[in-house]
């Protein structure tokens, strides 16, 4: 066993019939395109949380960033029901009464108070889950609140989420550590928009091209150009999105993911292959489709998943990453070569999402993974500073 996992072990604070319950704030929902992603996903955290030393408590944030608590009796329908076959369709709802996140009476805790009556709390929350996709959840912000509270809280810091999020950084950090990227280019909105040609911002690179927003995720705003398609049309539906552009050049090749879960030193599971058609994985393919397209474990030559997974620690390492991370690669076959696409610092996490999969197939379940998850929280929290530059 690793030592990042017996920190874990150690660290957790679970209920054991003479401690009271670890209070588990999962937020979820969020302003980002990815909110009923996200609403899905806790779903699942949730579902995993519930009893055997856990108490959960759910808070809500809704598409203009105000925070509702879901009332208890509601949060048990949700747990204990029969959930839909399809995650997509089996998620938490985004409503109650309306609430603010406050730091708590006790260091290292924060509380859930009511807007409408000032110093009434609702609940006390020992640690918070941010299952959140995309802008404003998995970009840096919402890690920043909590840390102003100073409250444990799953997965990746403000750094780490941030870098993970901006494909252009993330990429600069990739290449710094020496992690194979493909050719790509970055440009914003104002300079496509002074550029009279659009193909001048992608000279050097091959098509098919992928045009992406560059904070965005679950392939919300992505476009593939292939020869005669309209590049400026791709580019404007990014910028829908997001102002700043990323313009990649395909690779005729395998997707694959894995899955990174640790701090100081973390480990990576089993590797997974998204099997896809019409050219990439897009949003209807991984949510809303009607078959599987994820095989688990990828079918690959062992040394292709032994360098699958050390690239993914070592991209981890690149970004400043702690907890939790997805990793995807695009494999040229028959060039042998490996190329890290992204990362991603909270994976989906519903049924049908491939992070789940790839560490059930390494042996570990969900409910470990969330376990973990929850430990390396407090195992991060417990090495800040208490000093004078500690604002408690």
């Amino acid at each position: 066993m690793s030592s990042d996992r017996q920190q874990a072990r150690d660290g957790a604070r679970r209920g054991d019939g003479q401690r009271p319950p670890v209070r588990v704030g999962v937020l979820f929902g969020g302003p980002s395109a990815e909110h009923e992603v996200s609403c899905a996903s806790a779903l699942g955290v949730a579902r995993a949380l519930t009893g055997d030393g856990y108490r959960v408590v759910a808070v809500g944030i809704t598409r203009t960033g105000g925070l509702r608590l879901v009332p208890d009796a509601v949060l048990a329908g949700y747990l204990h029901g029969s959930g839909a076959e399809r995650a997509i369709d089996d998620r938490l709802t985004v409503a109650g009464p309306t609430v603010e996140l406050r730091a708590g009476r006790q260091r290292g805790t924060a509380v859930v108070t009511a807007v409408d009556a000032p110093g009434t709390a609702h609940a006390e929350l020992d640690v918070v889950f941010p299952v959140l996709h995309g802008p404003y959840g998995e970009d840096g912000v919402v890690q920043g609140l909590l840390e102003s509270l100073g409250v444990p809280y799953v997965g990746c810091g403000i750094l780490a989420s941030a870098v993970g999020m901006d494909k252009v950084a993330m990429k600069r950090a990739l290449r710094a550590e020496g992690v194979p990227c493909t050719p790509h280019v970055s440009f914003d909105g104002q300079t496509y928009q002074a550029t009279e040609d659009p193909e001048k911002l992608v000279v050097g690179l091959r098509r098919p091209l992928f045009v992406k927003p560059a904070r965005m995720g679950s392939s919300i705003g992505i476009s593939r150009v292939a020869e005669g398609d309209d590049l400026a049309e791709a580019i404007e539906e990014a910028l829908r999105h997001d102002n700043l552009i990323i313009v990649e050049q395909g690779v005729t090749g395998r997707e694959l993911e894995c899955g990174v879960l640790g701090g100081a030193r973390p480990e990576a599971s089993a590797v997974g292959e998204v099997r896809v058609t019409g050219g990439w994985f897009d949003y209807q393919q991984k949510y809303l489709g009607d078959s599987d397209p994820m095989i688990v474990p990828a079918v690959l030559p062992d040394d292709v998943t032994e360098r699958i997974q050390d690239l993914s620690i070592r991209a981890f390492a690149a970004i400043g990453g702690w907890g939790l991370a997805r990793v995807d690669f695009l494999y040229d076959e028959a060039a042998g070569e490996l190329y890290v696409n992204e990362l991603n610092t909270m994976p989906g996490f519903t049924a049908h999402s491939m992070y789940p999969k790839v560490w059930a197939a390494a042996g570990v379940g969900y409910r470990e993974i969330v376990d973990r998850l929850v430990a390396l929280a407090f195992a991060r929290h417990a090495q800040r500073p208490t000093g004078p530059q500690d604002p408690r």
